[in-house]
């Protein structure tokens, strides 16, 4: 049992991961399994299933049923690791991972804000 709702893990491609991240783009899936493969976690990415399906919406008069169609939910996927000890908060916040540069990974690297690690600013600093 989880000791909080952030440290979730489930079955993902029958495999037991803990969850790094639900609902996430395609873009940052990738940049997620390059980030934790480097730290040398096995990464294991699966889609994430469908939203619940809305009530179908009403035809109004003078509207065809393909001018109502409700748009196609983008392709969302899930991203977790075989170590289900692990904990994306603990592993930022305790400075567990680094980049190729040898660099600590910070906030907003891993939130994807920057694309550059300022370690010679203390983030209360700034």
């Amino acid at each position: 049992m989880a000791l909080n709702s952030t440290h979730t893990f489930e079955d993902l491609g029958e495999i037991k991961c803990a969850i790094v991240e639900k609902n996430c783009s395609t873009e940052r899936a990738d940049f997620l399994k390059s980030l934790l493969e480097f730290n040398k976690y096995t990464v294991v990415v699966v889609p994430s299933p469908p939203a619940k399906i809305a009530a179908k919406p009403v035809v109004a008069e003078g509207e065809t049923q393909a001018e109502t169609q409700a748009p196609i939910a983008p392709t969302t996927f899930t991203v977790g690791v075989t170590d289900v000890s692990f904990s994306p908060i603990n592993a930022v916040f305790n400075r567990e991972l680094k980049i190729a540069t040898g660099q600590v990974v910070t906030k907003e690297y891993w939130n994807q804000k920057e694309t550059t690690i300022k370690t010679e600013e203390w983030y209360w600093k700034s």
